[in-house]
């Protein structure tokens, strides 16, 4: 069924508003070629002239020829980001994370999304099930890139397994296509106990290294198990020496890329460095930090940009003798840093306490430790009896972006500011914005 582009907004002083396009308007076709998508859109509007056939609400058609400078946009903003429906997941993954949210949560949490245009713009991952020659024709055409690519293992008959969809194996062909292309891929690997890792991860690694440079990242993460498993597949969660093996493998494969590319190419997200107990990789063992949404350096950047601002804040007389009591508020697996930091700001700015306190995941289960899983309703359970002092800090990880500042249970940073009655200051990944908010002290 032909998918109509309906105009929701027409952006003051662009080239539509000159035109006289207006909310409610059809946008048919440019250059005489039918939109599917955003992209269509996009890289047929790159001309400097270009024919717009567009139709009224009362059925009247104008085709207007516009005159502009080469990339310049119209000014048109669509009912749906994509121009399109996104398209959902046609896999049974044995580690999905959303088949282990609880109910009553919100729709937009049980949508599995696996759209390659939300990959490029969004920086998504998808499995590759979704694709057909056509689509990757596109994805060549346009340049989409970089694509990120949920690869799990290159091992076609137990990616079936772990996806529980019997053309998975088969999907992985398409990156033998973007190679060829030249087009730029960035790999995640989801490591499930007793299934992908061991010799399978060592495989995996080794075979995605043949992509390399054009697969410029692979992240390591390891999967997220909920209390909420019942009738799922059993995962078990990686102890400490199983962490130290995952490392130790991907830290030899390090060895091999840097040789043949110059580059790392795989990286454990933090997790599995703070659950082994090992310091964390230096910067430039994180190659630019691509991975960084993947919690692939995280850590480190928290560590080398909170010791920078300390040093430059520590320069600056009037931030010397501040009197200030805030309250962190963190996940288990970060929280052995920032006490850390804590420690470093009590030691340049002594009058600065800086609480870190571990929130307990009650919500999900205890078995997850990351601070950007954390909800609303934890943190002030757990807070209500806390001297919380003049503000109380959380990560943006926490909130999810474009939803009015909500956690993921629904509550709003509002309300835990009103029920712990003390303001709620949202700091930036990074360590610079932590530091800065932790003094009260403006840029």
């Amino acid at each position: 069924m032909h998918k109509r582009h309906i105009v929701k907004e027409v952006k003051p002083g662009s080239i539509a508003e000159e035109m006289e396009i207006a909310v409610g308007d059809e946008i048919v076709s440019i250059n005489d070629t039918e939109l599917e998508d955003i992209f269509d859109y996009d890289f047929l509007c790159m001309d400097e002239e270009i024919s717009v056939l567009v139709r009224k609400p009362s059925g009247e058609e104008w085709e207007l020829d516009i005159e502009k400078e080469e990339h310049e946009d119209l000014g048109l903003v669509f009912e749906s980001a994509l121009m399109d429906d996104c398209r959902s997941c046609k896999n049974h993954c044995i580690f999905c994370f959303i088949d282990q949210n609880p109910r009553g949560m919100r729709k937009m949490f049980y949508f599995k999304d696996d759209d390659t245009r939300m990959s490029f713009l969004h920086g998504n991952y998808v499995t590759l099930t979704n694709w057909s020659d056509r689509e990757i024709d596109r994805i060549i055409h346009y340049r989409m890139e970089p694509i990120n690519i949920s690869v799990q293992t290159m091992d076609p008959e137990l990616r079936c397994k772990m996806l529980r969809n019997p053309e998975a194996g088969k999907a992985l062909k398409y990156l033998d296509r973007l190679y060829e292309a030249g087009i730029k891929m960035n790999g995640q690997i989801v490591l499930c106990k007793g299934v992908n890792d061991g010799d399978a991860l060592r495989y995996t690694l080794d075979k995605m290294l043949t992509y390399a440079p054009v697969m410029q990242s692979a992240s390591i993460v390891p999967v997220g198990i909920t209390k909420f498993r019942d009738k799922l597949y059993p995962l078990e969660p990686f102890e400490k020496d199983d962490a130290a093996e995952v490392i130790d493998i991907i830290e030899a494969v390090q060895k091999k890329a840097m040789d043949l590319y110059g580059i790392h190419f795989c990286h454990a997200s933090d997790e599995w460095y703070i659950t082994a107990e090992r310091p964390l990789p230096e910067e430039d063992r994180y190659d630019g930090y691509l991975q960084l949404e993947n919690g692939v350096g995280m850590a480190r950047l928290l560590i080398n940009e909170s010791r920078e601002a300390i040093e430059e804040l520590a320069k600056r007389p009037e931030v010397k003798d501040i009197k200030r009591h805030v309250t962190i508020a963190c996940g288990k697996s970060i929280t052995g840093i920032l006490k850390s930091f804590s420690a470093k700001i009590k030691e340049t700015f002594p009058g600065v306490d800086a609480d870190v306190v571990m929130i307990r995941n009650d919500f999900f289960g205890e078995k997850i430790t990351v601070s950007g899983l954390l909800t609303g309703g934890d943190i002030m359970a757990q807070l209500k009896d806390h001297d919380i002092g003049d503000a109380l800090l959380l990560g943006d990880d926490m909130l999810k972006s474009g939803d009015g500042f909500r956690f993921l249970d629904d509550t709003t940073v509002e309300q835990v500011s009103e029920t712990l009655h003390c303001p709620v200051l949202i700091v930036k990944s990074g360590g610079r914005d932590i530091v800065f908010k932790t003094l009260g002290v403006s840029e």
